[in-house]
């Protein structure tokens, strides 16, 4: 999916914050707490589906408020679900107000007067929820509005809406109207979870622990201690749903062995990379390099030292491509 795009980039530098004040007008006003000569770079990036509108925003310190000039110029009531990647905001929200620290989403909805401010740059992602297409969930969302999550179901609403915005560029437009449907039982899986809400979000739920398990081993590919116990601990997950997920990878350990072998393909492709075979097996904790070559050629069909040889004479090989347990596009079967 293309989304569109606006940038303060192509403005002139005096011009820029104005730029950016115009492309949020009427719904929001934006106030900088730096001057406007010293220049504004910003992009925002929307992907719009039925009654669903998933936004990245990057931009320097701002405050984005919705007084009640702005909620009668444009009465759009959506509920919002923003995440800060990078600054902590605060949020007020009639006379009462809140602490958001970052990486940790809040509910929010646009038919009420708001104001957040974020203290740095950030990098967020929102969630534009049509009252509509969302009425389903809407007493969820009301539940929580302007509140502070409970930390583990934040921290996995969190997850899936970093995994949602990093999946949309490659989305086919054939499966695109089914995500509204699976962004709305994920929502109330980790909002308000029940058996029938987990079951029905079962699929975008094993992709998004997915992600986390994705995310630890890269994270630890070279600790000796990468296992099991590290992984339930690191991912926050039990160890029924570790190896439920890795299930279709052939397990826990051919999982992490299958990365650091990749990792080590990786490493032999890089021709500046003047390590031996032997260390390089070493810092993947191998046995010993004995072993690291059988596990190598098993799993690529050759030898490391050929891979190398060909980097080193500038020729590329291909590794074999991973399984992998299911895309994000067949996660949205059902919907």
């Amino acid at each position: 999916m293309v989304p569109q795009t606006f940038s303060t980039q192509p403005l002139p530098v005096f011009e820029q914050l104005d730029g950016w004040r115009r492309w949020h007008r009427p719904t929001f006003e934006v106030r900088s707490s730096s001057p406007s000569s010293g220049g504004f770079l910003a992009t925002n990036s929307n992907w719009n589906l039925e009654g669903l509108t998933v936004s990245r925003v990057c931009s320097p310190a701002t405050s984005v408020s919705r007084p009640k000039s702005a909620i009668r110029c444009n009465s759009v009531d959506h509920r919002v679900i923003s995440l800060s990647g990078l600054s902590a905001s605060d949020v007020e929200v009639h006379d009462r107000s809140l602490a958001v620290p970052a990486r940790v989403p809040v509910v929010l909805s646009l038919g009420e007067e708001i104001r957040v401010s974020h203290h740095e740059y950030d990098d967020r992602i929102q969630l534009f929820l049509s009252r509509d297409r969302f009425d389903g969930i809407g007493h969820i969302l009301a539940a929580v509005k302007a509140a502070s999550l409970p930390t583990a179901q934040g921290d996995f609403l969190a997850d899936y809406m970093r995994l949602l915005e990093r999946n949309l560029p490659t989305l086919a437009v054939a499966d695109a109207d089914r995500l509204p449907g699976a962004v709305e039982a994920m929502i109330a899986a980790c909002l308000a979870p029940s058996a029938d809400r987990v079951t029905t979000a079962r699929h975008q739920i094993e992709l998004t622990l997915m992600e986390r398990v994705r995310k630890t081993v890269r994270e630890n590919l070279f600790s000796p201690s990468l296992g099991p116990k590290r992984l339930c601990r690191d991912a926050a997950m039990s160890r029924s749903q570790l190896y439920r997920v890795l299930v279709s990878e052939g397990g826990v350990a051919h999982y992490i062995r299958r990365q650091r072998l990749s990792k080590s393909f990786a490493i032999l492709c890089d021709a500046s990379n003047a390590y031996p075979i032997a260390r390089i097996a070493e810092m993947l904790c191998f046995a010993d390099p004995s072993s690291f070559s059988r596990a190598f050629r098993q799993e690529f069909g050759l030898p490391p030292r050929e891979v190398r040889a060909a980097s080193l004479a500038g020729q590329t090989i291909a590794p074999s491509k991973a399984t992998g347990v299911s895309s994000f596009s067949d996660s949205l079967h059902g919907f």
